[in-house]
């Protein structure tokens, strides 16, 4: 294949089945991007082919590392140049195309009406959402002499399409694929909304009672790092950086585990943790007290509003990080404002504060005012986007793996049964907001750094 050579196992397989539809990986460090990436080549002397590759999002195409960079250190190497416009995309002395596009929204694949992709790909076909990948594979036609078909690459998701659409291929009780299963083909035809599956085209035809043309073949090929013996000779550090992931995560991107979701009691045990009875102030590099801002008293119409949390955490000379004191109180505004200001001055000047600032004007004002009101102080404003489980995953693979003490205080118990109930629905998470935060802000990874005195 114009000088590469796929690894055995997996990647080989995925680049030798001639299933219409096949779907590589299921784990991370899998090889995946340079499989898809490699998949193409096999047809660049063919002047009217092209492959288009989608990416839900246009910036993880060109991300470092990603897609663009990968193809850059092999397609112009085989005569290919490389365009930014229309789109992305890399010519071969042919004519062939290799192009890169995003399917951000839904109604983006309009956008690809009349045209005909020979070979269709899809990385990471986990966010690409059903009705994207079934309406584009209406474009997926030849006239170059190529039968059409598709090929994509995946890591589990448990609530997205694709875990029903491979579920054949994966052991329903355990939520890991079939070892025996894996590269196996199965046919299916799309009824209405319905996919009609089963062993043999014809059995599907019969089924469904439609022509033997309608039916799909499609293969699911599982592999991991492991499959990945270049990877792992070259950098061996990423596979210790998978294990260091949280229990959700390291179960879905290092094991493949496709039923795995997020659950109280996944994240934060607290038997996972060192309770000690104290720290010396001189075994701490750095200081974060974080705050999640609330103003509200319980009432009879609110019986059980938010708590404002301020969690304070250092980052000690081991580094280890330690939870040294929990704020958790349900006042209003101004009651709220007292006790920050109460708080920072009991901490003392060295401890940087960090506040959450809520959407629109109103937040904006009331951050400024706070940070008025700590004139003296460091405070970062930070507004926090997307979602609460991924803001709290970093900190919670160094709760997982033994790096966080706890000093021991009256306060223990509220501590640890909200971040032992994380993430249930109706849970409070003000806690877990401020302790995560406050990791974020120790290691450096502020989110969106709103205000900086």
């Amino acid at each position: 294949m114009a000088g590469l050579e796929p690894q055995k196992g997996p990647q080989e397989a995925f680049l030798a089945t001639p299933a219409d539809i096949a779907i590589y990986g299921g784990a991370a460090g899998a090889g995946k991007t340079l499989a898809l990436l490699m998949e193409p080549l096999r047809h660049i002397e063919i002047p009217q082919f092209g492959a288009v590759i989608f990416r839900r999002i246009g910036s993880q195409i060109t991300a470092e590392g990603g897609l663009w960079d990968t193809a850059f250190q092999i397609y112009p190497k085989l005569g290919a140049q490389p365009k930014m416009s229309p789109r992305a995309q890399f010519v071969f002395p042919s004519g062939a195309k290799v192009s890169f596009a995003h399917l951000q929204y839904e109604n983006d694949v309009l956008g690809w009406d009349g045209t005909q992709i020979p070979l269709l790909c899809f990385d990471e076909l986990q966010h690409i959402t059903r009705t994207q990948f079934f309406y584009l594979l209406s474009r997926n036609r030849s006239t170059c002499g190529i039968r059409p078909y598709v090929r994509a690459t995946c890591n589990p998701d448990a609530d997205s399409w694709l875990a029903e659409f491979i579920g054949w291929w994966i052991d329903q009780e355990t939520g890991y694929p079939i070892p025996e299963r894996s590269g196996r083909i199965r046919y299916f035809a799309r009824v209405s909304d319905d996919l009609v599956w089963g062993d043999s085209a014809a059995e599907v035809a019969g089924l469904a009672g439609c022509a033997p043309s309608d039916v799909k073949s499609v293969t699911f090929i599982a592999a991991s790092i492991y499959d990945n013996k270049i990877l792992l000779e070259k950098d061996p550090g990423y596979l210790a950086n998978l294990k260091a992931l949280s229990r959700v995560e390291r179960a879905r991107l290092l094991e493949g585990n496709w039923k795995i979701r997020p659950a109280a009691g996944l994240y934060f045990k607290r038997s996972d943790v060192s309770i000690i009875d104290a720290i010396p102030p001189s075994d701490v590099i750095k200081w974060v007290r974080r705050w999640d801002l609330a103003s509200t008293e319980p009432s009879e119409t609110n019986p059980n509003p938010d708590w404002t949390a301020g969690v304070l955490m250092g980052k000690r000379k081991n580094g280890r990080f330690v939870v040294v004191d929990v704020q958790h109180e349900r006042k209003r505004a101004h009651a709220v404002r007292e006790l920050v200001k109460r708080v920072a001055s009991h901490d003392g000047y060295d401890r940087k504060i960090g506040l959450s600032q809520d959407p629109g004007q109103a937040g904006k004002d009331q951050a400024e005012s706070y940070v008025a009101e700590l004139a003296g102080y460091s405070v970062q404003v930070i507004r926090e986007t997307g979602d609460k489980v991924a803001r709290a995953e970093p900190f919670a693979a160094q709760w997982q793996a033994g790096n966080v003490d706890v000093v021991r205080a009256s306060w223990n118990d509220v501590f640890f049964g909200e971040l032992e109930a994380f993430p249930d629905k109706g849970a409070h998470d003000d806690i877990v907001d401020a302790s995560s935060g406050a990791f974020a802000m120790l290691c450096g990874r502020v989110y969106d750094l709103a205000v900086l005195t």
